[in-house]
């Protein structure tokens, strides 16, 4: 299964104040975060976090929160806020960048686009494409209101989604039955 999450900003104690999140302190939002990655996705699935994995901590720091997921295959897109590696020495695995595609396996073949940032216009859109993202803490209603609008455009963000991850198949079953709203260009 594929996973997808993004602004957990663990280690960071201001973000309970500027995103309203329910907890005490940031131990206890750190814990509760990391618990509820590992209750839903399993050691052979796959987590993609589209950036701000932690903020304001030391690179061991994000080494040792990143030990505490049990899943093998925990990938990063990089957002404004995540630490630098140095060549190599990632605890996430591959190369990591800024902006990455999927494709979902047979029968959809529908193509996801991952970027940290939400974007007016993305590779495929017009053809069902679907673009996730973060950044922007909102709640469920922004994707509500995008599905509403024929925008396959959905925020994976901790925050609007109790803090837990979302599953590929609740991104394709969320926007089931929906016509991508067409964009044309003028050249």
């Amino acid at each position: 299964m594929i996973w997808f999450t993004s602004d957990l900003h663990l280690g960071h104690a201001n973000i309970l104040h500027h995103a309203k999140r329910p907890f005490d302190d940031v131990g206890q939002m750190n814990d509760w975060i990391i618990d509820a990655i590992n209750d839903r996705v399993s050691w052979s699935d796959e987590l993609w976090v589209l950036g701000d994995f932690a903020y304001r901590v030391s690179a061991d720091e994000v080494r040792a929160f990143r030990e505490r997921i049990v899943c093998r295959n925990v990938r990063l897109v990089r957002g404004n806020h995540d630490v630098r590696f140095p060549h190599g020495e990632s605890p996430f695995g591959a190369e990591l960048g800024y902006y990455d595609e999927l494709r979902t396996n047979p029968p959809d073949r529908r193509q996801l686009v991952l970027f940290h940032y939400p974007i007016l216009d993305w590779n495929g859109m017009n053809a069902g494409s679907i673009h996730l993202h973060g950044h922007i803490h909102e709640d469920r209603a922004y994707n509500e209101r995008n599905r509403a609008q024929g925008l396959l455009r959905y925020d994976v963000g901790v925050d609007a989604h109790d803090f837990v991850p979302v599953s590929i198949t609740d991104v394709e079953e969320f926007f089931a039955g929906v016509e991508p709203r067409s964009i044309h260009h003028r050249a």
